[in-house]
């Protein structure tokens, strides 16, 4: 742990207060000029503005359809495990190929969106949807050349492979919920399905929901293969899609600046450690209780 890990994080922590630059003999210690730069120049605002919106985004969508998921196939009988294998499958598929199949799925005059949503054109679709009436007069959006759509793309696609993975946690939740407490319920008088739901089943996955979000969150932070399978070159138009990741590969691998890589990767793991500590406090709180 100490080799592997403690080391490397602390000549990352040394290097984030230097100009170091890989193949330089010398480097300058240039203290909190990095950190200072993190937080008063724009490109790095548009960074936080896009994690922080990817974050907020998917965690509480791919928890939620997790759960639902996780409820409905907890439920069924004989094709629960073909539904379990249809929402893992995402989970299962590379990314950066996947986001190749999204690109062309995607692309303004070819994709399969754009040629569906046309389909809409000329019928009451058009009269009740302001979005596709639009479409239909001018043109459908460009998907991943628009800063108003592109951070959304990459949330969707981010909740569409992440929510499977949440499903099979919760699944596994569900098998520790004793079929007695549900008879307990509805003597009590929580006959729907709701206070079933409400009064046994969501507390009883309490633990098991601070997990999966603490994890959630940490993947959320680690978003990266769409982003640089779209735009390998600027993080998205006008840098909408400019996540932590992506900023710490730019820097210190494509523009070889270790010193401002290195601060990005300090601020990257001090959000890590914060959620991971709230999940300790979490636990512990409930346990004691």
């Amino acid at each position: 742990m100490v080799l592997i890990l403690l080391v490397p994080v602390a000549i990352a922590g040394l290097l984030s207060f230097t100009d170091y630059s890989l193949g330089n003999d010398s480097f300058n210690w240039i203290g909190s000029a990095n950190y200072e730069k993190l937080f008063t120049r724009a490109s790095y605002e548009k960074m936080f503005v896009a994690t922080l919106t990817y974050v907020v985004t998917v965690v509480p969508l791919s928890v939620a359809l997790g759960l639902g998921a996780a409820i409905l196939i907890h439920s069924l009988g004989r094709f629960g495990a073909l539904y379990k294998t249809i929402y893992f499958l995402p989970v299962m598929a590379t990314l950066l190929a996947m986001s190749i199949a999204w690109e062309f799925m995607l692309h303004p005059t070819i994709g399969m969106l754009n040629r569906t949503l046309e389909l809409g054109c000329g019928t009451f679709l058009e009269r009740v949807w302001p979005f596709l009436a639009n479409g239909c007069a001018d043109r459908f959006p460009v998907w991943l050349g628009d800063k108003r759509y592109a951070i959304w793309v990459i949330c969707f696609i981010g909740v569409w492979q992440g929510f499977g993975f949440n499903m099979v946690l919760y699944l596994a939740g569900l098998t520790s919920v004793h079929r007695e407490l549900y008879h307990a319920a509805e003597m009590d008088g929580a006959r729907s399905a709701w206070d079933r739901f409400r009064l046994v089943t969501w507390p009883a996955l309490g633990p098991t929901t601070v997990f999966v979000v603490t994890i959630t969150c940490i993947r959320a932070f680690q978003v990266f293969d769409t982003v640089e399978a779209f735009w390998p070159q600027g993080g998205g138009p006008n840098k909408s899609t400019y996540v932590m990741m992506f900023a710490i590969f730019e820097k210190g691998v494509q523009q070889n600046l270790i010193g401002i890589g290195s601060a990005i990767t300090m601020l990257f793991l001090t959000f890590v450690m914060f959620l991971t500590l709230i999940q300790r406090w979490l636990v512990e709180r409930k346990v004691h209780y």
